[in-house]
């Protein structure tokens, strides 16, 4: 992977306790709603750029959530 975009994983697995949370309450799981990632973040690899022969802008690295070096 050199560069990835998608939801934060980490959030997903918190807010997935929310409805473990509920659901142990006794909320149907057909009654709890669906919901979409509101966190998403960016990482670059730039081990793995470097090894392709890539070169990342300085722009992009100071946007990334992470840098892999």
């Amino acid at each position: 992977m050199t560069l990835s975009y998608g939801a934060d994983a980490i959030a997903l697995w918190l807010h997935a306790a929310t409805f473990v949370d509920k659901i142990l309450k006794g909320a149907k799981v057909g009654e709890i709603p669906i919901e979409q990632a509101t966190r998403f973040q960016t990482i670059v690899n730039l081990k793995t750029a470097h090894a392709l022969g890539l070169d990342i802008p300085p722009t992009v690295l100071a946007a990334a959530d992470e840098v892999i070096e």
